[in-house]
């Protein structure tokens, strides 16, 4: 692959997914250089905060694992450094990476307008050149090209052949439906409920509208703030929402799911 000026591929370990929360536990960049010669930058960072649980699961890192690891605040100009002048690739940076890097170095007084560079993110030229439908999904699994796509009928026989052919690929010697039933692939993510009100950070749930979005846990708005709650219940909000909310003005809150 030719480059004509120096290009950076990076990847961020976090503690969760909230941008605006969230810290880094590793990062690591490969630099290239339109000569073809390459350096790397790995390094695990403390990110000041418990590790949850389920980030320690996807990443494989603990808080032993970055108990002696610097700050970011302590290699924020060498990371800064390492990105001068160069194009910036990844997968999923443009959505992730990037805002997340750039909220650390705000934190700590260093600005980094990623904006202004050439972006090459993998993730969104897969997502437009490889189909992810149906038709996609029956020729990959049933080895057959799909005739009267978007036809309902044609359509749902597709859907059970796929079925089908994923019980026998993913079932571990079972063939009963059941066994596609121990995927996590429903939509838990960081958030209370549907409507994505409340979020779950740090083992809090805090609110995610009005003037204390992103900014006070429910426990601490209940304490410094009921009335805001009581508007609440009297407003325009899933009937959800409300009974969280009531309960919350009673000393009630959710457990942590994972906890």
């Amino acid at each position: 692959m030719d480059i004509k000026k120096p290009l950076v591929i990076l990847d961020l370990e976090t503690t969760g997914t909230w941008i605006e929360k969230d810290r880094i536990i590793e990062i690591a960049m490969v630099r290239c250089l339109p000569d073809g010669n390459r350096a790397e930058y790995e390094q695990r960072v403390n990110p000041g905060m418990p590790i949850p649980l389920e980030a320690s699961e996807i990443t494989g890192i603990t808080d032993q694992d970055v108990k002696d690891s610097p700050r970011f605040k302590d290699i924020a100009q060498q990371v800064m450094a390492f990105l001068d002048g160069a194009d910036i690739a990844g997968f999923n940076v443009e959505r992730f990476d990037l805002p997340l890097l750039a909220r650390e170095f705000a934190d700590v007084g260093l600005t980094f307008n990623w904006q202004e560079r050439t972006v090459y993110d993998a993730q969104k030229v897969y997502h437009l050149n490889e189909k992810r439908d149906l038709t996609a999904a029956y020729s990959f699994y049933c080895h057959k090209d799909l005739e009267g796509a978007h036809s309902a009928l044609a359509d749902t026989r597709a859907t059970l052949e796929v079925l089908q052919a994923q019980v026998v690929k993913y079932g571990k010697g079972r063939n009963d439906i059941e066994a596609l039933g121990s995927f996590d692939y429903k939509t838990h993510g960081d958030y209370y409920d549907a409507g994505r009100r409340f979020r779950w950070w740090n083992g809090e749930l805090y609110m995610m509208f009005g003037k204390y979005a992103g900014k006070m846990t429910i426990k601490e708005v209940v304490k410094n703030d009921p009335r805001y709650l009581e508007w609440i219940l009297s407003a325009n909000f899933s009937e959800d929402i409300k009974d969280l909310v009531s309960a919350a003005l009673e000393g009630k809150f959710p457990v942590y799911p994972r906890s």
